[in-house]
């Protein structure tokens, strides 16, 4: 798109810096971008939007042009060009906005929402809200960036090998932390190692303007990309886990505290103890006290489905961590899970997606660890057609060695509609899957059991 097409597009942005994708959703004075999808194109809604007060409606449709439209090539070419225009300016400001970009297959969201949460005990800071950090997400992120912040946490997600890569040159961020590499969307990376190269794509980006990433020092594969590139990291904060049950509490060693700090978090499971020790990192690094850092990390309480404990009364309650789940989640879930000491344990879990050839491989994976690994558990409830699939392969013959309560269900409503799965579960129970499985009914099922008895 041509400059000048921008140029005219960020006058009428700094007339009216509200942005909205959604004919539902505007209010008076914003400008609606009229993107396109495989099911609505957001030109057909241009009279509606500015029947509501839209200041402008910038489309790629040029029958539906009129006044008070936009006309550009490709709307969404032209958010994200914008929004790397808008990017440009952050260094010209009377105090240039520095940027963090998060990416990472497990634990974006939870460690971006623990960074925003200690650094904003000392600066004005934007992040990405909940977890908009795709094509169109990140745009919109940075367009709610203005010269009142300090700083901005961008997090980006991939599905696909050069997702990284193309949202670094919108964003260009002045600092990098991956969480990890796992086994995620392998339909698209094709293996772990294309997932590496994608991810590790924010190392270039950042290393190219001559920024600074943040390491887990553990993770070699990451550590090693990070020395080929030849950026410094920041010296590794070391942290322990000190109990899990089933809210996480750990200790985190500062070189210029005396003594370690023990914080008491409001998240579930030991592998939330890397995310809390990365967002403790990045806040001592911008010079937030470690008292105060712990603070954050203790008033952090987790939303959507993410590691959170609902309470069924009774002695009886929910781990629901059913927001996404791929090979290397459901492993960390399930062994942070062993380490939990209630009684009586159970588990909910939904296929994991996007997996390609590897699925059958992964799901039975999994289940070799639920039968060997030692974990006690009451009952193992499966859900999916891959899950069902590989206990037919494999599981049987790893019941018979380790005998365990273990039912199947090809969808989450053949579970609800059981007369007696739900309801002869107890205790402490994990449900984990991928978002789509919809595992939230199950959980929703469970309390109305609780509730009538």
């Amino acid at each position: 798109m041509e400059n000048s097409l921008i140029e005219q597009l960020y006058e009428a942005y700094l007339a009216h810096p509200s942005i909205t994708t959604d004919s539902r959703k505007v209010e008076p004075g914003q400008i609606f971008f009229a993107l396109k999808g495989e099911r609505f194109d957001g030109n057909a809604y241009v009279d509606e939007v500015l029947a509501k007060g839209a200041s402008l409606a910038v489309i790629d449709d040029a029958s539906r042009s009129k006044e008070g439209t936009f006309l550009v090539p490709d709307v969404l070419t032209a958010l994200q060009q914008l929004a790397a225009h808008h990017r440009k300016q952050f260094r010209n400001w009377q105090r240039p906005v520095k940027v963090i970009g998060i990416t990472g297959t497990n634990g974006k969201t939870t460690t971006k929402e623990l960074i925003r949460t200690v650094l904003g005990r000392k600066f004005n800071v934007l992040a990405t809200e909940g977890n908009l950090n795709n094509q169109i997400g990140v745009p919109l992120t940075l367009l709610r960036v203005k010269p009142e912040h300090e700083l901005a946490i961008v997090e980006m997600g991939a599905n696909h090998p050069m997702d990284i890569a193309e949202l670094c040159a919108i964003v260009h961020p002045d600092f990098g932390l991956i969480t990890n590499v796992g086994k995620a969307h392998l339909l698209g990376f094709g293996s772990l190692e294309g997932v590496i190269a994608a991810k590790t794509e924010l190392y270039k980006s950042v290393a190219a303007d001559g920024g600074m990433i943040f390491i887990d020092s553990f993770n070699r594969d990451l550590l090693n990309k990070a020395i080929t590139y030849g950026v410094q990291c920041r010296p590794y904060l070391p942290g322990t886990v000190d109990d899990c049950s089933p809210y996480l509490t750990l200790s985190i060693y500062d070189t210029e505290a005396p003594e370690p700090i023990q914080v008491h978090t409001h998240l579930i499971g030991s592998y939330n103890a890397i995310n809390c020790l990365a967002a403790a990192t990045v806040g001592r690094f911008f010079g937030v006290s470690i008292e105060e850092v712990g603070k954050a990390i203790e008033s952090y309480e987790p939303q959507n489905m993410r590691s959170q404990l609902v309470d069924l009364g009774y002695g009886n309650q929910l781990i629901m961590d059913a927001y996404n789940a791929n090979a290397t989640s459901m492993h960390a879930a399930l062994s942070s899970f062993k380490m939990n000491n209630a009684p009586h344990k159970s588990v909910i879990l939904g296929d994991m997606r996007e997996l390609g050839d590897e699925s059958q491989k992964e799901h039975g994976n999994v289940l070799n660890y639920l039968f060997t690994s030692g974990i006690e558990l009451d009952m193992i409830v499966l859900v999916g057609k891959e899950f069902c699939k590989a206990f037919k392969t494999w599981g049987m013959t790893y019941a018979k060695q380790h005998p365990m309560n273990v039912r199947c269900f090809d969808n989450v409503q053949d579970l609800i509609d059981d007369g007696s799965t739900l309801g002869n579960m107890g205790g402490t129970i994990l449900v984990k899957g991928s978002r789509s499985m919809q595992l939230e009914k199950a959980a929703e099922a469970i309390k109305n059991i609780f509730i009538n008895k």
